[in-house]
């Protein structure tokens, strides 16, 4: 049986952050958020790496990444353009950002043939769960099977401003029966955790224990037919729309609903880190020097 590849979506602009957040070094030896996740992916089991990349940025993460961990785990690119997988009757050049989350995955066709995990280059997810996807993977993933990675809202949130989370709603045998993106999610003076909804404009409570979505997905190979099918018609329907983004959460909702799969829900406790905003760095870096302090990880990463 082959292992499982872990897909790195690492496209993004980094308009918050203000620069190349995705290899931005946090850890101790200037690692970035990214070699964490291949590091926990590496001793869970996987045998392969894809970054999903924008052809631009080619140069900055091969100066980083080649030859790095190539001894230890198979490494391959995916090129997210804005012409990628576009009908050839959808006019491309009017996006102002790439097209979304789904489309980012979707170019790693090529270059994935076995069961896979989708994450965010500039997250971090912990051991925990890249242990349990793994499991997943090599054991339950089926063509009308999927997995998600759920993580406590709490233990996400951003001291720095807002995030937008995909909020779920996860029934008694832990599989997933609904996820809403939820948008600028912010903990208020009161202590309560609120975001706005995109209908009323008005700001709506979320519970602190609430599961949610870090883009930690597990997926069947066969998704991608699925996947790219869905993106000619959300192309289409988004022309006059050069903001309009293909969302991984809204994929899987309509799969759920549709009855063409189904999703377990695979709830860790680890704490998430993100530098959404530059001002989270300073609080991500705290937080790997005593991850290598309490030997979780060892520094330098890859020697």
């Amino acid at each position: 049986m082959s292992k499982p590849t872990l897909v790195i979506l690492a496209a993004g602009m980094g308009s918050r952050y203000g620069g190349l957040k995705q290899i931005d070094g946090v850890g101790p030896s200037e690692e970035g958020i990214i070699e964490y996740s291949i590091y926990d992916a590496i001793r869970a089991g996987f045998g392969k790496v894809v970054f999903v990349i924008r052809k631009d940025i080619e140069a900055p993460f091969r100066e980083k990444f080649d030859g790095k961990f190539g001894d230890q785990i198979e490494v391959a690119y995916a090129f997210q353009g804005m012409d990628s997988y576009v009908p050839s009757d959808v006019d491309h050049t009017k996006r102002e950002k790439p097209w979304g989350t789904t489309h980012a995955m979707l170019v790693a066709k090529d270059v994935c043939d076995e069961p896979f995990a989708v994450i965010n280059a500039d997250d971090y997810y912990g051991v925990k769960g890249f242990q349990k996807m793994a499991a997943f993977l090599n054991e339950e993933a089926a063509p009308d099977l999927f997995s998600m990675c759920g993580y406590v809202l709490h233990r996400t949130l951003s001291d720095h401003g807002t995030v937008n989370r995909g909020v779920a709603v996860v029934t008694e045998d832990h599989m997933l029966k609904d996820v809403n993106e939820r948008l600028k999610i912010e903990r208020g003076d009161d202590g309560k955790v609120t975001y706005l909804g995109d209908d009323d404009g008005l700001r709506h409570g979320l519970e602190d224990n609430d599961v949610v979505s870090m883009n930690f997905w597990g997926f069947h190979p066969s998704i991608f037919a699925t996947i790219e099918a869905g993106f000619a018609e959300f192309a289409r329907e988004n022309t006059g729309n050069p903001r309009a983004e293909y969302l991984i959460p809204e994929l899987v909702d309509g799969m759920i609903k549709d009855g063409s799969a189904k999703v377990k829900v695979l709830v860790t406790d680890d704490k998430w880190y993100g530098v959404t905003y530059q001002e989270d760095k300073p609080r991500v870096q705290e937080a790997f020097s005593k991850l290598v302090a309490d030997d979780v990880y060892p520094s330098p990463l890859f020697s």
